[in-house]
């Protein structure tokens, strides 16, 4: 089936070139250049009403189930603005779940609230019930008596290693989470393929057509397999499995690699430090407010080893690093394998918090992809301005920094730990709003981090990123003009839901 877009700007790469059409057959470009040449005999005609069509766009960080969680059974707790507010809130789903079930909220910030939630308030609001709210980076738990009973946690129960228990205040940090997490009761695979499906959809609706979850255990990953069997998953989708999980020193097996045109997984994650917005980032300079310098999840001997396993076998590995010290430990780590197994996949550094020089110029000797989250300069920087030292503000996010050091970057929002996971917003942040002067970046930038940096990140630089031919016909179709508006404007901007190309026989059809 062949079809003809035009009726509005098409731009084949993430920039203000146009042409007036784009031939499809079979869900890959034939051709782009003007109508009347393209105007293909049996090509079914889609108008796009004035519309700018781009590559399609990739969220390339997004807890995708943590969405759908958010969006359906989990306490939505990122709009609370008070810990009136939030205590209004828990009170009444306390009231409406059954006896004995567990109440599970994320999203709280402390800048927000104007304190965090303790355990004896979360006592008091559901007494005799099982309460965990994630605070919105999911690196800080809030728990309450019953919670802490359920996961046999005492005032002296050691920490795992790579977490901390404020046993009083219920706070539970990094890998500590673990403990609560592994006493509640195990989500069905079911439950899991609920969540993806309502994050997935949710996220095609914004204009996405690729995702990257990057924390998947083996629950998840039989979920996302079973609906990709099935044909089920709306858009393509790329998973880093998660090697350690929170709470323990077991380490899941390497996964049986899958690729197929919506899903693929041949890639591993580690977690080596703590957020930058909780002050658990690691860092070599202490944190305003706290005076901590963050967690360090990983002794550097024990990462390289379980890295070298993953890299030798070729699987691609996303590591969490945010704080200069944790990239430092992580660029250290990647270089090591280069030196003594080269001729592997390419890694990423998912957030790249706080670099300085070195990391940006090693992180290119090594052809590093980075994955910052612009967004976070817009909803965290009171976090920032809270808690990063004079001596660290510089770094935070230098999302400018990254492309003039040659990297390849893609843009992500790390949903849910944002409220907002609109594209446009991620690129308005991206442009305006730097946290520091002199590393705002071009739109054309911006776009490619969203189109070309995302297909790079995934593994499918050759199948998709541009609209030359050859490559899958995805699209994002934004009904204004990016480069004749101020970027405040942009969010308002609406976004047609994400076209994948080939996941329809109408290629036009949108949810």
């Amino acid at each position: 089936m062949s079809t003809l877009y035009h009726g509005g700007p098409i731009h084949p790469w993430a920039d203000a070139r146009t042409v007036e059409a784009l031939l499809v057959r079979d869900g890959r470009v034939v051709a782009s250049g003007a109508l009347d040449e393209l105007d293909a005999r049996g090509a079914a005609r889609v108008d796009l009403g004035g519309a700018h069509a781009f590559p399609g766009f990739t969220d390339a960080h997004v807890h995708v189930w943590k969405v759908g969680q958010l969006r359906t059974t989990l306490l939505d707790l990122r709009e609370a603005t008070s810990l009136d507010d939030l205590a209004a809130r828990v009170a009444e789903r306390h009231a409406q779940l059954p006896e004995g079930a567990w109440l599970w909220g994320r999203g709280w910030n402390e800048a927000r609230l104007g304190g965090s939630p303790t355990r004896e308030l979360l006592d008091r609001l559901a007494p005799g019930r099982p309460v965990l709210l994630t605070r919105t980076c999911a690196h800080i738990h809030a728990v309450n008596t019953p919670a802490l009973e359920r996961a046999g946690i005492h005032a002296d129960t050691p920490a795992p290693a790579g977490g901390e228990i404020d046993y009083d205040s219920g706070i539970l940090t990094e890998t500590a989470y673990g403990l609560v997490y592994g006493a509640m009761p195990e989500p069905t695979q079911a439950q899991f393929e609920a969540w993806i499906l309502a994050g997935l959809e949710y996220l095609r609706a914004l204009g996405f057509t690729a995702a990257t979850d990057p924390a998947v255990d083996p629950p998840l990953y039989a979920a996302y397999r079973a609906l990709d069997a099935a044909g089920r998953l709306p858009m393509r989708v790329n998973l880093l499995y998660i090697r350690r999980p929170d709470g323990g020193a077991a380490t899941y097996p390497l996964p049986e690699k899958h690729v197929s045109p919506t899903l693929r997984c041949d890639s591993v994650k580690f977690f080596t430090d703590g957020g930058l917005s909780g002050a658990t980032a690691a860092v070599s300079v202490p944190f305003r407010d706290t005076g901590t310098r963050g967690v360090l999840r990983f002794d550097t001997a024990e990462l390289y080893e379980l890295a070298r396993e993953a890299h030798v076998a070729g699987f691609r590995i996303g590591a969490h690093a945010i704080g200069d010290v944790a990239l430092t430990q992580l660029l250290g780590v990647y270089a090591r394998l280069a030196r003594e197994h080269p001729g592997g996949p390419r890694h990423r550094i998912e957030h790249f918090g706080l670099p300085d020089a070195e990391h940006l110029r090693l992180a290119r000797e090594l052809d590093v992809i980075a994955v910052p989250q612009p967004v976070f300069l817009h909803e965290l920087r009171a976090n920032y301005d809270r808690y990063v030292p004079d001596e660290l503000a510089g770094q935070v996010f230098p999302l400018r920094a990254m492309f003039d050091a040659g990297l390849d970057v893609a843009f992500s929002s790390d949903g849910p730990v944002v409220r907002e996971l609109r594209p446009l917003s991620g690129l308005a942040a991206a442009v305006a709003e730097p946290y520091v002067p002199g590393q705002a970046v071009t739109l054309d930038q911006a776009l490619g981090a969203y189109t070309r940096g995302g297909a790079v990140a995934h593994g499918d630089e050759n199948d998709r990123g541009t609209l030359e031919p050859g490559q899958r016909a995805d699209l994002t179709i934004v009904e204004g003009d990016l480069f004749d508006t101020a970027p405040q404007s942009w969010p308002d901007i609406p976004v047609r839901a994400g076209l994948v190309a080939d996941l329809s026989a109408d290629p036009a059809r949108t949810p």
